[in-house]
């Protein structure tokens, strides 16, 4: 009977602690407030001409946790195609104790390349250079996209010349996080080019001319590769294959099975944070 007794007595204290437990972490997040500034200019006037198509469309939106400081940020651009699409702030990526810069871009046909490359660099360099004034780390910053934002995050974080414009390294960035990205030349690039999609370019606008083991943690996230567009996963994975043959330390693949080049954004937040934390976790 005794035993019985501290038998019930021990289920009960564990249920208290974990009940008590649960009600502290909903306390702490609850704790956490986040603000957002929206359509803010983040070109600069003294490197590129604001006319009125860059004033409307280099603009960002800043999320961010109002009573922490040194927390990451995750710079994020919108798919599209660079013909179309807008900025937003991924719901995934809400109240998770980030910010998230999210970034609008001038498209194609109205620009043509490296314009919208020099949008995305501009943008990253307005975070890296202004995120200490809302409580963030410089040294922490992420750079992010889906689709064609992927390719944009990726090519500013692999071909250095674009932040270097700006006076900074693209290996101060924490790291790249890639949504379904092209690893080739964009196909827009080849359209404006006057070629077709089955046309396939690898030179300077191509993330794969520009793979380097000094290059910050990769992290390359896509869908089926039976449901992605075609070729896509294929040639991400051969970027992931070079970089294993020139041993750089971090670059990770994932495929998520079942899920089409569209679906695959939503669950691949979840592999985004699961990487930036232990990316900030290597760095301590």
């Amino acid at each position: 009977m005794i035993h019985k007794h501290f038998q019930l007595l021990l289920l009960g204290l564990i249920f208290f602690v974990t009940v008590q437990a649960g009600l502290n972490a909903q306390n702490s997040n609850s704790a956490t407030t986040y603000l957002t500034q929206t359509e803010l200019l983040y070109l600069d006037s003294t490197l590129t001409p604001l006319t009125d198509y860059a004033r409307e469309r280099c603009r960002l939106d800043i999320y961010y946790p109002e009573n922490k400081t040194d927390f990451a940020t995750v710079v994020w651009f919108h798919g599209g195609g660079i013909t179309g699409g807008n900025k937003f702030i991924p719901e995934g990526l809400k109240e998770q104790g980030i910010a998230v810069v999210a970034v609008n871009y001038r498209l194609s046909p109205q620009v043509k390349a490296p314009v919208y490359i020099e949008d995305a660099a501009a943008a990253i360099a307005w975070t890296m250079k202004h995120i200490g004034e809302y409580g963030g780390d410089p040294e922490a910053v992420f750079v992010s996209g889906h689709s064609a934002g992927g390719y944009l995050a990726s090519m500013v974080a692999m071909d250095t010349t674009y932040l270097e414009k700006h006076d900074l390294n693209a290996n101060d960035l924490a790291g790249i996080i890639s949504y379904s990205g092209h690893a080739v030349t964009h196909f827009t690039i080849r359209q404006e080019r006057g070629l077709g999609w089955e046309d396939v370019v690898v030179d300077e606008y191509a993330p794969l001319s520009h793979i380097r083991k000094n290059l910050p943690p990769l992290v390359l996230i896509l869908g089926d590769r039976n449901l992605e567009i075609y070729g896509r996963y294929e040639e991400v994975a051969y970027l992931w294959r070079m970089m294993q043959l020139i041993k750089h330390p971090f670059t990770r693949i994932y495929e998520l099975d079942g899920y089409s080049h569209g679906a695959m954004a939503v669950p691949a937040h979840h592999i985004l944070l699961n990487n930036l934390r232990e990316i900030l976790e290597m760095k301590k």
